[in-house]
């Protein structure tokens, strides 16, 4: 037996209108939320620039006072240019424990931080388009005058 085919359903202008108001909501709103997820990751990401610049300071600086530490000792054995030594190798050690923990964050900041540039970009330029067209289809229609024959 053949079974009975359903009827397409119609879609009314009223669903067909909300339809199309609501995805151009959704679509301003992407582009509204996108562009603030882009300032405060930007903002995190200026943090985290800084900090890694602080920590790459105080590394050469802790590795000019190594260098100088190291002469003094092979000037003078003495246990307090040791232990000199030791504190300045064991503050350069967390510093590097810092910067690992920093480095990942960032490189993994920075590659989100260009994918919501990419869907920014194209959200505006969807918006914009939607605009416009919107803008073209509100204006009133242009009369033209009929061009007069002229006579002979």
């Amino acid at each position: 037996m053949a079974m009975k085919k359903k009827a397409q359903k119609v879609v009314t202008s009223t669903v067909s209108l909300k339809a199309v108001d609501n995805a151009i909501t959704v679509l301003v709103d992407a582009a509204a939320s996108t562009k603030n997820a882009i300032t405060i990751i930007a903002k995190e990401k200026k943090k985290l620039v800084a900090e890694t610049k602080r920590l790459a300071k105080k590394q050469a600086v802790l590795m000019k006072k190594k260098k100088a530490a190291k002469a003094k000792l092979k000037m003078d054995a003495s246990a307090a240019n040791t232990k000199a030594v030791k504190a300045i190798e064991k503050e350069m050690l967390a510093i590097k424990k810092m910067v690992a923990k920093i480095v990942p964050s960032k490189s993994g900041m920075l590659e989100e931080l260009k994918a919501l540039k990419d869907v920014s970009r194209r959200a505006a330029a969807y918006a914009k388009a939607v605009n416009s067209a919107n803008k073209a289809l509100s204006s009133p229609k242009k009369k033209r005058r009929k061009r007069r024959t002229v006579k002979k």
